[in-house]
């Protein structure tokens, strides 16, 4: 099958409650909606990341879409996913730029430089995993053992002894829990905006469980439009919150060109900043096998190729003045709700996005959602990436009776959702590096001739 030849569905698909698999789409209008919905899920964070750094938010969308076609391209259409701006080189591009905000980052092209760099260290990764994560099949008997003692299809996957059901659940847990403080603590600043963000993640909720069809899969685009026309009678009719301003989108033009920037590479800076792929490599793997859970697909054969689409986008993304860029949790937590994986809508999703990197007016549309609205989205999507790594250990049928089993899940979901940092030098893994490599340790760890466990009778 063709990069882009997907199998077309019919909605009598969606009324039927069946899945969209990543080779397969719906037909393309209902695909361009779908592809709004995955935009409007990652626009939030990311435009937030580059304010916080002192990027340009318009290059920043930009690069998040020629960025998600890049790792399309390279991982030949099999892995649904967009890449928007990454929040792990937050801390050290202000730590290497000496940025204190608002406003541009005065040093944004040193910060570049080492974004380029990490994003060649991610890439170099992808390589090496590309190459080593393959399957092998013996021809002959190892010394030692009978011809009928060896099985011919064993296959071996070092990502799967890596990172078995228990460590993947708990990797993929975090990342939900891990970004539970964004919308709780940082989107909603009154008693009036936890009330609409309450308001907001029941309108999501009724139109998941009561509508069908299309609409019911376009769950937290028709949520957020009912709670934004809630939110505009309470705020700009009634006056009971801040109401919503719609002078920018006035104001913006059609088009303009976004304001690029160029790397400059200084040794000091890039040793900062190049640590941060591994916290990439951790989300990206987390990423990956929550997607591969929810489509019931094996995705480990594109690992490596899908660290090298993320390596790729990065470094294109620094040199032009963007952040770096990682798979994003919002738009899997997207998937998990609506059970539609085409890749199709990706494709669409990044279109969309370039436009808007060039469009400051659909910019300031995007912009002008309530923050309080978008932050009960975020309690949804964050919420479902949350349940979905439960679910990895629900289908595989995790033991949790097992001590090892209980600790290697135990342990970790309290370091990634306490935010939980290990310091070296400048450099902090916290979060969800520390769970992600917390937890691959542990298993480890604890699998070094471990004592049998005692179970009650039955």
């Amino acid at each position: 099958m063709g990069l882009f030849n997907w199998t077309e569905k019919t909605s009598t698909t969606l009324d039927n409650g069946g899945v969209i698999a990543p080779d397969e789409r719906l037909p393309w209008p209902q695909t361009t909606m779908m592809g709004v919905q995955h935009v409007i899920a990652m626009f939030g964070a990311t435009v937030l990341a580059p304010l916080l750094m002192g990027f340009n938010p318009n290059v920043a969308i930009l690069m998040s879409g020629i960025g998600t076609l890049i790792f399309f391209f390279i991982t030949g259409g099999k892995v649904p996913s967009y890449l928007g701006s990454s929040f792990a080189f937050i801390g050290v591009v202000i730590a290497a730029s000496g940025y204190a905000g608002p406003g541009p980052n005065a040093n944004l092209g040193v910060a570049l430089g080492g974004i380029i760099i990490c994003g060649l260290v991610y890439t170099v990764i992808g390589v090496i995993v590309h190459a080593t994560n393959v399957k092998h099949t013996r021809s002959t008997p190892m010394a030692g053992m009978e011809v009928d003692e060896v099985d011919e299809g064993a296959a071996v996957h070092w990502i799967e002894r890596l990172m078995p059901p228990v460590v993947t659940g708990t990797v993929v847990a975090v990342i939900g829990l891990n970004l539970a403080a964004i919308p709780i603590k940082n989107m909603a600043p009154t008693g009036f905006d936890a009330w609409m963000q309450a308001i907001t993640f029941i309108s999501v909720a009724l139109v998941a469980v009561y509508a069908r069809g299309m609409t019911q899969r376009l769950l937290i685009l028709v949520g957020l439009i009912v709670a934004s026309l809630i939110y505009a009678v309470l705020t700009n009719g009634l006056g009971l919150g801040k109401p919503i301003d719609v002078s920018g989108i006035a104001n913006a033009t059609w088009f303009g060109l976004p304001t690029f920037a160029a790397p400059v590479f200084q040794a000091q800076a890039m040793l900062l900043i190049a640590p941060v792929a591994l916290i990439l490599v951790a989300e990206n793997l987390g990423h990956i096998k929550a997607v591969s859970a929810m489509t019931g697909r094996d995705l480990n054969p594109y690992l490596g190729k899908a660290f090298i689409g993320d390596g790729v986008a990065t470094m294109v993304s620094g040199a032009a003045g963007g952040t770096g860029v990682t798979t994003y949790a919002e738009n899997i937590g997207v998937m998990a709700a609506t059970k539609i994986y085409s890749t199709a809508m990706f494709v669409v999703a990044a279109c969309i996005a370039i436009v808007l990197g060039f469009s400051p007016k659909f910019g300031a549309l995007i912009q002008a959602i309530p923050l309080a609205v978008m932050g009960g989205v975020s309690i949804v999507v964050f919420g479902l990436i949350a349940i979905a790594g439960a679910k990895i250990w629900v289908d595989n049928k995790v033991d949790f009776s097992d001590n090892k089993n209980l600790l290697v899940a135990a342990i970790p979901i309290i370091l990634g959702t306490g935010e939980y940092t290990l310091k070296f030098g400048e450099f902090g893994l916290g979060g969800i590096g520390t769970a992600t490599f917390g937890a691959i340790f542990l298993y480890w760890l604890l699998s070094r001739g471990a004592a049998p466990q005692t179970r009650p009778a039955a």
